[in-house]
């Protein structure tokens, strides 16, 4: 059971820190603020970071890891798009990198919850993933 709550726990740590690096490749070059573009760069560098970790791990599993379900990714770039193409500021891009950041908490901790059989490290790289997107929404918040 733990392996398997372990592999469980790490595929979903994998899809979140894709779809939130995805996300935030996807606002870069639209946001205008030197200062809120290094903090989503800052970001993007830690998530991608973890995802080093995470695939780590999941190789020593023999695991292909996990990536963000299709559905997800494709609301994920409609509501993007639309709500940019309408307003493309920083406050919009903090909105929606703010609802992302507590989606991926919300879904996270789900998952913590879930698979309570996990072995520390891979709880330990979900409780680290969840600190990186509760930060950069407080970082942001100032450009809302």
């Amino acid at each position: 059971m733990i392996e398997q709550d372990t592999i469980r726990l790490l595929r979903e740590c994998d899809a979140g820190v894709k779809m939130g690096t995805a996300s935030m490749e996807e606002v870069l070059d639209r946001v205008e603020n030197d200062q809120f573009r290094e903090y989503l760069k800052s970001s993007r560098a830690e998530h991608e970071a973890l995802n080093t970790e995470i695939e780590s791990l999941l190789d020593r599993y023999h695991d292909e890891g996990k990536e963000p379900g299709p559905i997800a990714k494709g609301m994920s770039w409609m509501k993007t798009n639309l709500k940019l193409g309408m307003d493309g500021s920083d406050r919009t891009i903090a909105a929606l990198m703010t609802d992302g950041c507590g989606m991926g908490v919300k879904t996270l901790n789900q998952y913590l919850n879930q698979y309570q059989a996990a072995d520390e490290a891979s709880k330990d790289i979900a409780k680290r993933l969840i600190r990186l997107e509760e930060q950069l929404a407080v970082e942001i918040r100032r450009f809302l």
